[in-house]
């Protein structure tokens, strides 16, 4: 808004009348005003684009650097250094050639912005070159940690995934060996869910059996040596262990006088204890990934604003630094001059669209500061609570 108030409409009117109406001081003033506003712009933007760099590749050092001091520090030198390179040189006469100065004492109707070589070097350094190095650094390296990021959610939820599978298929094969016959003494006894076979102390086979090993999981009072029985189970239907032998049962009940299995409870416990702790990643996870996606949704939007801002500002301060540097044989005609200033100016008035349609927050922040700055203009819809007015 600073500079389509203070830069545009000068630049408008001179380029309309074809003449300047508003004397020498005035226009020291325009040029001084047109370089002070197009800087703190680019510089707003170079601010930006380190914060959401904290924020999302170190954010456990964001709340500890990007304090309310270190960004009151950040504006302060944003507004302050531009001065440096517009009002200071400007009205000293530093930014021009001698030969200019006479120029505009002879014509005091013409308004035209002549640097010399040493300032258009510094003053296009500290405007453009090295906010925009800054910007694209920072913005590259957001992209590789949001690149990073991305793989690393996508694993997390493929391994919950499967960790949910693998539950549900453990849960499911336990419930096949949860009762063993009531002649057995209580012992501890250890399931092994693999379909094998004891034939001997060191060998298995293959078979429709579970080996469970006497004196792991429930102690008795009585020490025994371990021991390994042979436990047929019914893996198709919720069947019911006996040792040595092949008795099944296809109801939904145990036989009278079967009682649950140790592991069962264990088991059951275990289950529990690993689905709280699926279901607590799953909330991890998801709560990360929203915060992902606020904080990348920020960082495209700054990208976009970034990359319209090289490619409106880019060509102007090539030629700015080109025909400053060159001289007399690398004069530009004027219309390609204006065209080249108001493709810059043109960037100002893109960012708010920009800021306001891939970001609410931004829009709503801009619907504040109208409300702030005009309240009789927005009375109505601050009584009214209208979230936006974009």
């Amino acid at each position: 808004m600073l500079v389509a108030l203070c830069a545009m409409t000068f630049n408008a009117s001179a380029e309309l009348t074809d003449t300047w109406l508003f004397g020498p001081l005035v226009c020291d003033i325009f040029n001084s005003l047109d370089v002070y506003f197009s800087s703190a712009s680019i510089l707003h933007l170079c601010c930006i684009s380190v914060d959401r760099y904290y924020a999302i590749v170190r954010p456990l050092e964001y709340p500890v650097l990007m304090t309310h001091k270190t960004v009151c520090f950040m504006l302060a030198n944003v507004w302050l250094w531009p001065a440096f390179i517009s009002f200071v040189p400007i009205f000293m006469g530093w930014y021009t050639t001698e030969q200019h100065r006479q120029f505009r004492r002879a014509h005091p109707d013409v308004c035209i912005f002549k640097a010399n070589m040493i300032y258009a070097i510094i003053s296009s350094s500290v405007s453009f070159w090295i906010p925009s190095l800054v910007m694209i650094s920072m913005y590259c390296k957001i992209f590789r940690e949001a690149v990073r990021q991305r793989e690393a959610l996508t694993r997390t939820s493929s391994n919950i995934l499967l960790n949910s599978v693998h539950i549900k298929h453990t849960s499911h094969s336990a419930h096949h060996s949860h009762y063993l016959h009531p002649d057995r003494r209580p012992s501890d006894i250890s399931p092994n869910y693999s379909t094998f076979t004891e034939v001997g102390p060191e060998e298995t086979e293959f078979g429709g059996e579970v080996v469970l090993a006497l004196g792991d999981i429930c102690p008795s009072k009585e020490a025994s040596p371990r021991k390994s029985v042979n436990i047929s189970c019914d893996t198709a239907s919720s069947g019911y262990c006996s040792g040595g032998s092949n008795k099944r049962s296809s109801s939904g009940q145990p036989p009278t006088g079967w009682r649950p299995s140790c592991s069962s409870a264990v088991a059951t416990k275990e289950l529990a204890k690993a689905a709280t702790e699926l279901n607590s990643q799953g909330a991890t996870l998801r709560a990360a990934g929203k915060s992902w996606r606020a904080e990348h949704k920020a960082a495209r939007t700054l990208g976009i604003i970034v990359g319209a801002f090289l490619l409106c500002w880019l060509p102007f301060f090539l030629w700015y630094v080109t025909t400053n540097v060159c001289g007399e044989p690398c004069d530009t005609p004027d219309v390609v001059v204006g065209v080249l200033f108001w493709i810059g100016y043109f960037n100002s008035a893109l960012n708010p669209l920009i800021y306001a349609y891939f970001n609410r927050d931004f829009r709503d922040a801009f619907k504040n500061t109208l409300m702030c700055a005009l309240p009789c203009c927005f009375k109505c819809w601050k009584d009214t609570g209208t979230a936006s007015f974009v």
